[in-house]
Order: C-alpha cells, then structure tokens, then sequence
C-alpha cells in the first residue's frame, strides 16, 4: 500500500467518528466524514439538506423523491436520491484514495476501496454505546436505545444494499477494535503498526 488511506466502519455510539478524527490528526491525514457530502452537494449541485437526509440510507421503495433532474436519466427512470447520492461518494472516494492520505468514515468505503485501504471497523458492547449516546445527546434511555437500533439498522441496510455483501462480516475488515477495552491512544498505535506492517 503506497498511500495511508484508513476506512472505518463503526455501530453508532462506539466513538468511530471521534477516533477516526483522532487517527487522522496524529498522522497528519486528510479526513473525511460529512465533509464527502458537502463535496458531492456541490459536485451534482443538490442541496445539502436533500443529500444529508439520504446520507448511509438505502432508498425507501415507497419514497423516491423526484425533485431533482439530476434524478432522472435518458431512458426517463427514475432514480432515488440515495442512489444519485452513493455514485457521487463513490466517485469522491476513488479520486480521493489516488490523490491523498486520508481517513474515510462510513460509505462502504472499505468495500469500494478494497486492498487499498487499511479498514478499522470500531465497536462496543451495547450498554456501553447507550451511555455514550446518552451523554452526547442528552436523550433519555429508551429514546437513546431506539436511536441506537435504528441508526444501526440504517448503517447495516445501506452496506448490504450497495455492496451486496454482510457489514458485519469480520472478513471486509484488517482490524476490528473493541471502543470500550481500549483508549484512543491505544487504538492509533495500533493503527501505526499496522501501516507499518503492510
């Protein structure tokens, strides 16, 4: 691997975003998270709103918003905004993973940039998560727990449907680290070692 260019795959609450950002500053990488929508609303000039909606969702086959041309193709099929919205960050990622070092969070960018990449996938027991999302958002229990099942199911649909394959198959991934058994210190050295081996 020439480039330093890390995937993470994350369940909601296990600190993924935080520790990718972590990673990203200790190694002196580019980062990448809501930043890939801002570049695709400005690349495909749909707003940013109508893309963050559809962000790491599978298209509803009852809801297919039509608001946009750039939905629409020759042969006049209609095509959902989530679809539109994955083929730009795709295409984000790719030229990103050429041109720079970066750390890319969620988008099934560990599938599409396969042995290319270093790909971390960032877990943690459930109860551990709940107290997270707790403290971040300040939601009560209950709300936090329904947060959590459904943020996952949305995550886990959004993988399966665009890369056709399992988003907790242990095998998409190089390392897969347990939030709560390590610091984030811990995690980057691992992560520093592990480029070092590849």
């Amino acid at each position: 691997m020439s480039k330093q260019i890390i995937t993470i795959n994350r369940m909601f609450g296990s600190n993924g975003r935080v520790i990718g950002k972590a990673i990203a500053d200790a190694l002196g990488l580019k980062f990448y998270d809501k930043e890939l929508i801002e570049i695709a609303s400005r690349e495909k000039g749909v707003p940013f709103d109508e893309f963050a909606k559809a962000d790491e969702k599978k298209a509803s086959q009852w809801r297919y918003s039509v608001e946009y041309d750039i939905q629409i193709d020759r042969e006049y099929h209609f095509t959902p905004i989530n679809d539109v919205l994955f083929d730009a960050q795709k295409e984000i990622i790719l030229n990103l993973a050429d041109k720079e070092d970066c750390v890319i969070v969620g988008r099934c960018a560990n599938y599409i940039l396969k042995d290319k990449a270093l790909s971390l996938f960032i877990y943690a027991p459930f109860e551990d998560r709940l107290k997270t999302v707790m403290e971040r958002t300040g939601r009560e229990e209950k709300s936090a727990r329904k947060m959590i099942k459904k943020i996952d199911k949305d995550r886990r649909a959004y993988y399966e449907y665009f890369t056709d394959e399992y988003w907790m198959d242990l095998l998409h991934y190089d390392l897969c680290i347990n939030s709560s058994r390590f610091t984030t210190p811990q995690i980057i050295s691992m992560v520093k070692q592990s480029l070092s081996d590849r």
